[in-house]
């Protein structure tokens, strides 16, 4: 039998939302083992004077216990 465990994190780049999503699996992939998947579950924008200055996700990461 397999059991799995979802953690939430955030991430933030300064490029993109996509930039922010691969930091995060990285980190993610540094502290755990097995991660099998992710899911997005919010996008933020933070702006200055009009300007995007950081995108952020919210992800919550899936892994397989061992």
């Amino acid at each position: 039998m397999t059991i799995a465990k979802i953690i939430e994190i955030s991430s933030d780049s300064s490029v993109s939302f996509q930039d922010a999503i691969q930091a995060g699996i990285a980190r993610a992939e540094k502290r755990l083992k097995n991660v099998k998947g992710a899911w997005i579950s919010e996008q933020k924008l933070t702006v200055e004077k009009g300007n995007i200055v950081s995108y952020r996700v919210i992800m919550r990461v899936s892994f397989v216990l061992d």
